[in-house]
């Protein structure tokens, strides 16, 4: 479907909602809820294929040896996670400008804000790359065993082309379903996910190359889904939104920059959250189960928020989309159905939480001692599920609306103010263990979705519409000037 075709179809259904009034109350929730639907399901195909690429080869890893299992699992974990949660953060600004834009009918200025995005996000991921270069003297210092640091240094610059695998992924992905085209990416993140499982078959087990082909083959299959996106974009299916490389893509930087280092710090107090908290569980008292436990609960509450960001990615497009077009009442009818949506999935989470927390730990152990401390904390990871249906779409209506600085200081205040000193009191003075730090953890989330609330509610759309418009009217360029390049 071409975007003048779609963009009538979805016009359409708005002249529809407009004429239809109360009286069709349900029409209208209905034809949001499809609207809904059909940003969030390719989102969390995506999501889901693009971490599974990461955990096939993990797993083809682990038939290498345990060595350079561990090795992958901790440069993953601490340098690969670090610099996605810049970059995922960063990305989001691509959402808020390409999505308002996009309602404003300003097609054009989206590929310039879409190349504004790989400056800023290349430059971004190059200052990282020493990371990755001198990663064993880096965790020697962090005091990691000798041989596991000895062979990260020689498997931590296969991670270097990934990491620019998520400059490209993630802004596109972003610029494609701020225009209600992300089913292609959801299509090309499961194609480049099988091929990358089979190449790493075929490499590991009938070439032998054991690390290098499992590395080889993840880089393969992740730039694929990249060039398939360019050939997408520069194919002519986005041809009212793509118009070519330009000059005008390096004006007005210092902007996007500021914007895209908020949604950064934004994401990235939210991401790096947990992972702190695990890390102050190793520090407690029989820690062997207390971290196994607590990274059980963690890995089940990250499968549900594979779905909340979908909805999150769908807030910040119908929000952004609407502010875009003025049409502010549409932005706060969005918000209703989406939060009411997710909300739903989130309590069917609670239930089932609170009815197998039990046998969700057998899922990964078969040990009893870890399953009764699973068990003792099975309803408080049924309270997080619930909590984030809430703040995550909360977060995503911010990231439409473009107040992601506001966001990163709620965020820093409620996680690291709040939710990890509570942790620490109530685990390691009070003597709670790893239910005081998930209580505290709680704590922190269960603030940040009140305050966040509050702000959406307080929040004067009719203003947030002026506003958009000031700024996308204030970077707009008209077609003859994108054209001089």
């Amino acid at each position: 479907m071409d975007n003048g075709l779609e963009e009538r179809l979805v016009e359409e259904e708005e002249e529809e909602e407009d004429q239809a009034g109360d009286p069709r109350l349900r029409r209208r929730i209905w034809n949001e809820f499809k609207m809904l639907w059909r940003i969030t399901f390719p989102s969390i195909v995506a999501r889901m294929t693009s971490f599974g690429i990461i955990v096939a080869t993990q797993s083809f890893l682990g038939h290498v040896n345990e060595i350079d299992l561990a090795t992958f699992a901790l440069l993953q974990s601490i340098f690969l996670r670090f610099v996605n949660g810049i970059l995922l953060g960063m990305s989001s600004a691509t959402e808020t400008l390409c999505g308002q834009a996009y309602g404003a009918k300003q097609y054009h200025m989206m590929g310039i804000y879409l190349q504004r995005s790989w400056i800023v996000d290349l430059v971004t991921a190059t200052i990282f790359v020493p990371i990755f270069i001198f990663a064993t003297p880096i965790l020697k210092l962090l005091g990691q065993e000798e041989s596991i640091a000895e062979a990260s240094g020689r498997m931590s610059l296969w991670f270097i082309p990934f990491l620019y695998y998520f400059v490209f992924s993630l802004t596109i992905q972003m610029y494609l379903q701020a225009q209600l085209k992300n089913m292609i990416v959801g299509w090309l993140s499961t194609a480049s996910f099988l091929l990358d499982v089979l190449l790493a078959w075929i490499f590991v087990y009938k070439f032998g190359w054991g690390v290098n082909g499992a590395m080889a083959a993840m880089n393969i299959g992740a730039w694929l889904m990249v060039i398939g996106e360019f050939v997408y974009i520069f194919g002519g299916w986005c041809t009212n939104s793509w118009k070519g490389f330009t000059k005008a893509a390096f004006a007005d930087i210092v902007p996007v920059m500021k914007l895209s280092i908020s949604s950064g710090v934004m994401l990235c107090l939210e991401l790096w959250y947990n992972s702190i908290l695990v890390l102050l569980a190793g520090n407690m008292k029989n820690a062997t189960v207390s971290v196994s436990a607590f990274s059980i609960c963690l890995n089940v509450s990250a499968f549900q928020f594979m779905f909340c960001l979908g909805f999150l990615s769908a807030a910040c497009v119908r929000v952004s989309n609407e502010l875009g077009k003025g049409n502010a009442n549409a932005a706060k009818f969005s918000i209703i159905v989406n939060l009411t949506t997710s909300t739903l999935l989130g309590i069917i989470f609670f239930i089932i939480c609170l009815l197998f927390g039990r046998e969700i730990s057998y899922i990964f152990s078969t040990n009893k001692e870890i399953a009764e401390s699973v068990s003792g904390l099975s309803v408080l990871l049924a309270f997080s599920m619930l909590l984030n249906s809430i703040q995550l779409v909360l977060s995503g209506v911010a990231i439409g609306a473009g107040f992601q600085s506001v966001v990163a200081y709620v965020n820093l205040g409620c996680y690291y103010l709040i939710g990890i000193p509570t942790g620490i009191v109530l685990g390691y003075v009070v003597g709670f263990g790893i239910k005081g730090l998930w209580v505290g953890m709680l704590g922190g989330i269960a603030m940040q979705t009140i305050v966040l609330s509050y702000i959406v509610w307080r929040t004067d759309w009719d203003d947030q519409v002026n506003k958009a418009s000031q700024r996308l009217n204030k970077w707009f360029l008209t077609s003859s000037k994108e054209s001089n390049q």
